[in-house]
């Protein structure tokens, strides 16, 4: 039981100060870059063993509310695959970005819900479950969603197929999901605590992933941080917070109560960048992982900072029923 309690407890640090470590790793890439770059080659694989993760997270039941809760679910699935390309495209020409650069925001845009937005659903008290369908809706949407939006908006400026894109997410996303889910399903009915110790272990490996790919792009694109500067970190801001206040006001719009206004901003703000960054060092040049980067360290910010305001909200909504009933 302490062996389980200790890899819990590494676990929960390594999550919660994964903007920490990727900070470090950036600021480290900056300082020597070729220790990183190498790290590039490796960018499938590491997103692989991420989405291996997130299938080992799913169970029958999480399937099964795909069924149960199709509205809130599509209507967050469809604000993402609306709002976050569309928004990228704005910023793309409002900005004037190089077209390098801007492939890269147009992949965020079209990239499905990250990992993050569960995580940061969690912390901010919204709909866990809910968070959960929109994620795998969209991330199995993803080797269809992605290439049409990039090819539409990009079209002729991109020298990347159709079917490219569409092999490259089957590899690095569908396969392994499905992997994942099938080990998880399999281990729970044979193994229960080895399932249990997986859970935990994966989190651990899927930071240790992240971290190293933004090292590795972040150490490619040292030139390009340097004279891109305010309009590329612009562009991530912006993007992310279009995404966040948008998924919140179409969640309010629709109706849905206040836990599932939250999850609908999270995950429509929060993408699967790690997952951009890979297409974009496979299938295109260094600078076009540039933004995916920038998006995997920023959302790491913005996320918390969501979720820690409405926790802060409730408590002070909580405090003020309390004086009331006093009075």
């Amino acid at each position: 039981m302490s062996h389980k309690n200790s890899i819990s407890k590494t676990a929960a640090v390594a999550t919660k100060y994964f903007v920490v470590w990727i900070v470090v790793a950036a600021a480290l890439a900056l300082g020597a870059p070729s220790t990183f770059v190498p790290i590039l080659e490796y960018v499938n694989p590491l997103l692989g063993l991420v989405m291996l993760g997130m299938g080992l997270t799913l169970q029958p039941e999480d399937i099964q509310r795909l069924v149960d809760r199709p509205i809130d679910v599509g209507i967050g699935a469809v604000t993402q695959w609306l709002v976050m390309p569309l928004a990228a495209y704005v910023l793309y020409l409002l900005l004037d970005l190089p077209d390098a650069i801007g492939v890269g925001l147009i992949l965020v845009g079209a990239a499905p819900g990250g990992t993050a937005s569960n995580v940061m659903t969690y912390l901010g008290r919204g709909d866990v479950a809910l968070s959960v369908a929109i994620t795998t809706v969209t991330t199995l949407a993803a080797p269809i969603v992605m290439p049409a939006w990039t090819l539409f908006i990009l079209g002729e400026s991109i020298d990347v197929t159709f079917a490219q894109m569409f092999t490259s997410i089957v590899q690095i996303v569908i396969i392994p999901v499905v992997l994942g889910f099938t080990l998880r399903f399999i281990l729970d009915r044979y193994a229960p605590r080895v399932a249990e110790i997986g859970v935990d272990i994966f989190p651990v490996v899927s930071v240790a992933a992240i971290v190293a790919i933004v090292a590795g792009v972040v150490g490619a694109n040292v030139e390009n941080i340097l004279t891109a500067g305010i309009f590329v970190l612009l562009a991530v801001v912006l993007h992310n917070g279009l995404g966040l206040s948008v998924g919140y006001g179409v969640g309010a719009a629709t109706g849905m109560p206040e836990d599932r206004k939250r999850t609908n901003a999270f995950e429509v703000g929060l993408q699967n960048s790690g997952l951009a960054v890979a297409l974009a060092a496979s299938l295109f040049e260094p600078a076009a992982a540039l933004i995916p980067a920038l998006f995997s360290v920023w959302h790491n910010v913005s996320g918390p900072a969501l979720a820690n305001y409405f926790t802060w909200r409730d408590t002070q909504t909580a405090e003020r029923g309390e004086q009331s009933t006093l009075e």
